[in-house]
């Protein structure tokens, strides 16, 4: 069971970040199409939470939060590498390469969690299919 909480606990965290960084990324941006993509990926990472949320409570596992340290530094981070450059191109290239390490990581835990639940194995498919649409659609914005 402890395979079950860890990487649940990963999909949730992992899906937290994805909305922290989206939303802030949302008012930063000056370009309204962009802006709507951003808020359909930022909508995708909240139905992800959400549901590791759910699959938690029903383990009666605490859910882990992102630290506070963590969430300062990426904030810091954000604002730092887009103070002279606010373009959709600029924000894309940060968004993929974000996602690209997503990508890697979720596709290495769901080697190592190969023999969890299958509603987990699910969400974190679906985590992975997300990122790879993701960049994909950013894409266009290079």
């Amino acid at each position: 069971m402890t395979g079950n909480s860890e990487f649940i606990n990963y999909i949730h965290q992992n899906s937290q970040m994805g909305q922290n960084t989206i939303k802030q990324l949302i008012t930063i941006t000056e370009d309204d199409g962009f802006k709507t993509i951003l808020e359909n990926q930022f909508n995708e990472y909240k139905n992800i939470y959400e549901q590791s949320a759910q699959l938690l409570s029903e383990t009666d596992k605490e859910s882990k939060s992102i630290s506070p340290i963590t969430k300062i530094s990426t904030y810091i981070m954000i604002n730092m590498k887009t103070l002279n450059d606010k373009s959709p191109s600029h924000i894309a290239q940060m968004l993929i390469q974000g996602s690209t390490m997503g990508i890697i990581d979720i596709t290495k835990k769901l080697k190592v969690y190969k023999d969890t639940e299958p509603k987990i194995l699910e969400l974190g498919n679906r985590l992975l299919q997300f990122e790879q649409a993701s960049i994909e659609e950013l894409k266009k914005y290079l």
